[in-house]
């Protein structure tokens, strides 16, 4: 699903004040062996979903049931930013009866998150292309999530681009309405201007409790590649967790 020219289109044609996202749209071409994998698997474990204006909307209207699509009911956790999946399916060998939601708008590390659930055996997975903000805003249920996991979001690092960050007062209540009560959201980032922004957003966040302080490190999440790359060069890796209070 590259970008097409009715997207860019789309995109020419919107009004000026728009809606910034948190991404940067990526498309690619897939290997033989990762497109491979899209050919075998899309279909059963890629999520399409009715789109708006751009290939990452989602239609006016349109509500996912997760019940319906895992074909049972378990704890839902979501991961937003699942790059090549190397969290997500972890998470899913070592959890076989919780379902794991994965949103992603780069389309080759959707298709490497195919390939090693195929090598892994693993399906209580499911992929979304699509931005995190209308997919739990109004796509997903209120209240349907068990945990919220954004590891290593973009820092946006230059000081102008940070108003792109996904992690922010105005993300608070997108991520509220999408948790149970006592559902966990969970962040990881090796940036520090960013852990800091995390730890300042969730300690005001309303609706949430924290600790107050950096959280231990999770110790379901696997050291990835991108976060080796990070200790590599000598960063921090900072943990934040809340918790969505009871009404």
């Amino acid at each position: 699903m590259p970008q097409t020219a009715e997207d860019r289109r789309d995109r020419a044609e919107e009004p000026s004040r728009r809606e910034i996202v948190s991404f940067t749209r990526r498309g690619g071409r897939l290997t033989e062996r990762l497109q491979g994998a899209w050919d075998d698997l899309a279909e059963r474990f890629v999520v399409d979903i009715p789109r708006g204006r751009t290939s990452t909307s989602v239609a006016e209207g349109f509500t996912l049931d997760p019940a319906t699509l895992f074909g049972r009911e378990a704890p839902l956790v979501l991961e937003i930013g699942s790059g090549r999946g190397e969290s997500l399916v972890h998470a899913a060998r070592e959890n076989p009866d919780t379902d794991f939601l994965g949103l992603e708008v780069y389309v080759p590390g959707v298709a490497q998150t195919l390939l090693s659930m195929r090598h892994h055996g693993v399906e209580n997975i499911r992929l979304i292309i699509v931005d995190a903000v209308p997919a739990l805003s109004r796509m997903l249920p209120a209240e349907c999530l068990d945990e919220l996991r954004i590891w290593f979001p973009d820092p946006w690092h230059k000081t102008r681009h940070h108003k792109r960050r996904l992690v922010s007062d105005e993300f608070v209540p997108v991520a509220r309405r999408a948790l149970k009560p006592g559902g966990v959201w969970r962040m990881a980032t090796d940036w520090q201007d960013y852990a800091d922004q995390m730890l300042d957003v969730v300690n005001r966040a309303e609706g949430f409790t924290t600790s107050g302080d950096w959280a231990e490190r999770f110790p379901d999440r696997p050291v990835t590649r991108f976060e080796a790359k990070g200790l590599a060069v000598g960063r921090t890796i900072r943990d934040v967790k809340a918790i969505k209070m009871s009404a």
